[in-house]
Protein backbone atom coordinates (compact mmCIF):
# COMPACT_ATOMS: atom_id res chain seq x y z
CA UNK A 1 0.00 0.00 0.00
CA UNK A 2 1.20 3.43 -0.85
CA UNK A 3 1.63 5.95 1.66
CA UNK A 4 2.43 9.28 1.24
CA UNK A 5 4.76 11.21 4.01
CA UNK A 6 5.79 14.53 4.55
CA UNK A 7 8.05 15.55 6.83
CA UNK A 8 8.97 19.67 7.84
CA UNK A 9 9.47 21.90 10.61
CA UNK A 10 6.29 24.42 11.47
CA UNK A 11 6.87 27.61 10.21
CA UNK A 12 6.02 31.06 12.55
CA UNK A 13 3.25 32.00 10.08
CA UNK A 14 1.54 28.88 10.59
CA UNK A 15 1.09 29.62 14.54
CA UNK A 16 -0.82 32.27 16.50
CA UNK A 17 0.23 34.55 18.86
CA UNK A 18 0.86 31.67 21.55
CA UNK A 19 2.92 29.57 19.46
CA UNK A 20 0.67 27.15 18.49
CA UNK A 21 -0.52 26.11 15.14
CA UNK A 22 -3.82 27.31 13.29
CA UNK A 23 -6.55 25.35 12.78
CA UNK A 24 -6.49 25.82 9.21
CA UNK A 25 -3.02 25.10 8.43
CA UNK A 26 -3.65 21.09 9.10
CA UNK A 27 -5.34 20.88 5.94
CA UNK A 28 -2.47 22.32 4.35
CA UNK A 29 -0.71 19.60 5.74
CA UNK A 30 -2.96 17.42 4.70
CA UNK A 31 -2.42 18.59 0.93
CA UNK A 32 1.09 18.31 1.25
CA UNK A 33 0.82 14.54 2.18
CA UNK A 34 -1.97 13.93 -0.40
CA UNK A 35 0.41 15.57 -3.03
CA UNK A 36 3.46 13.18 -2.29
CA UNK A 37 1.10 10.33 -1.98
CA UNK A 38 -0.07 10.92 -5.69
CA UNK A 39 3.32 11.20 -6.68
CA UNK A 40 4.64 8.15 -4.96
CA UNK A 41 1.78 6.59 -6.93
CA UNK A 42 2.93 7.40 -9.68
CA UNK A 43 0.06 9.92 -10.43
CA UNK A 44 1.58 13.04 -9.76
CA UNK A 45 -1.24 16.13 -9.82
CA UNK A 46 0.23 18.20 -12.48
CA UNK A 47 0.10 14.48 -14.59
CA UNK A 48 -3.46 14.27 -13.46
CA UNK A 49 -4.04 17.82 -14.31
CA UNK A 50 -2.84 17.36 -17.92
CA UNK A 51 -4.70 14.80 -18.56
CA UNK A 52 -8.09 16.80 -17.93
CA UNK A 53 -9.23 16.26 -14.48
CA UNK A 54 -9.08 17.81 -10.63
CA UNK A 55 -9.75 15.99 -7.47
CA UNK A 56 -12.48 18.93 -5.66
CA UNK A 57 -13.06 18.78 -2.21
CA UNK A 58 -16.64 17.59 -0.78
CA UNK A 59 -16.08 17.28 2.73
CA UNK A 60 -12.93 17.59 5.40
CA UNK A 61 -12.73 16.16 8.88
CA UNK A 62 -10.08 17.07 11.50
CA UNK A 63 -9.92 15.45 15.22
CA UNK A 64 -7.34 17.18 17.28
CA UNK A 65 -5.84 15.39 20.14
CA UNK A 66 -2.88 17.64 20.86
CA UNK A 67 -1.12 21.42 19.62
CA UNK A 68 1.71 21.54 17.21
CA UNK A 69 3.76 24.65 18.15
CA UNK A 70 6.46 26.48 16.58
CA UNK A 71 9.56 24.76 15.40
CA UNK A 72 8.11 21.27 15.92
CA UNK A 73 9.39 18.39 13.39
CA UNK A 74 6.06 17.48 11.77
CA UNK A 75 5.11 14.34 10.03
CA UNK A 76 2.24 14.01 8.09
CA UNK A 77 1.44 10.88 6.07
CA UNK A 78 -1.77 9.86 3.63
CA UNK A 79 -3.48 6.88 2.81
CA UNK A 80 -5.91 6.15 0.36
CA UNK A 81 -8.73 4.64 2.34
CA UNK A 82 -11.38 3.67 -0.76
CA UNK A 83 -11.76 5.03 -4.47
CA UNK A 84 -14.36 4.22 -6.96
CA UNK A 85 -14.80 5.87 -10.28
CA UNK A 86 -16.24 8.76 -9.19
CA UNK A 87 -14.92 9.94 -5.93
CA UNK A 88 -12.42 9.03 -3.16
CA UNK A 89 -11.58 9.28 0.36
CA UNK A 90 -7.81 10.04 2.00
CA UNK A 91 -7.22 9.55 5.53
CA UNK A 92 -4.57 11.69 7.69
CA UNK A 93 -2.48 11.31 10.28
CA UNK A 94 -0.39 14.76 11.72
CA UNK A 95 2.29 13.44 14.24
CA UNK A 96 5.16 14.96 16.11
CA UNK A 97 7.64 12.15 16.90
CA UNK A 98 5.78 9.20 18.26
CA UNK A 99 3.14 11.42 19.41
CA UNK A 100 -0.19 11.66 17.56
CA UNK A 101 -1.55 15.02 17.06
CA UNK A 102 -4.19 15.15 14.63
CA UNK A 103 -6.06 12.84 12.68
CA UNK A 104 -8.55 13.36 10.03
CA UNK A 105 -10.37 12.59 6.46
CA UNK A 106 -10.57 14.59 2.88
CA UNK A 107 -13.37 13.36 0.55
CA UNK A 108 -13.20 14.42 -3.29
CA UNK A 109 -15.19 13.99 -6.56
CA UNK A 110 -13.35 13.85 -9.56
CA UNK A 111 -14.17 17.03 -12.09
CA UNK A 112 -13.71 17.87 -15.91
CA UNK A 113 -10.76 20.25 -15.66
CA UNK A 114 -12.22 22.15 -18.21
CA UNK A 115 -15.81 22.44 -16.69
CA UNK A 116 -15.62 21.66 -13.39
CA UNK A 117 -18.44 18.95 -13.64
CA UNK A 118 -18.30 16.05 -12.34
CA UNK A 119 -16.99 12.63 -14.17
CA UNK A 120 -16.44 9.32 -14.32
CA UNK A 121 -12.14 8.58 -13.78
CA UNK A 122 -10.94 6.98 -16.76
CA UNK A 123 -9.14 3.65 -16.82
CA UNK A 124 -5.80 4.33 -16.91
CA UNK A 125 -6.11 6.54 -13.89
CA UNK A 126 -8.13 4.41 -12.11
CA UNK A 127 -5.87 1.43 -12.88
CA UNK A 128 -2.81 3.46 -11.15
CA UNK A 129 -5.26 4.20 -7.91
CA UNK A 130 -6.11 0.20 -7.89
CA UNK A 131 -2.40 -0.35 -8.08
CA UNK A 132 -1.63 1.98 -5.34
CA UNK A 133 -3.98 0.02 -2.80
CA UNK A 134 -7.02 1.40 -1.06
Amino acid sequence: MVRGVAEFEVRYAETDQMGVVHHANYLVWFELARTRFCAEAGLPYPEIEARGYLMIITRAEQDYRRAARYGDRIRASCRLDWFNRRSLQFSYRIERGDELLTTGITRHIWVRRDSLRPCRLPDELHNRFEAAGA
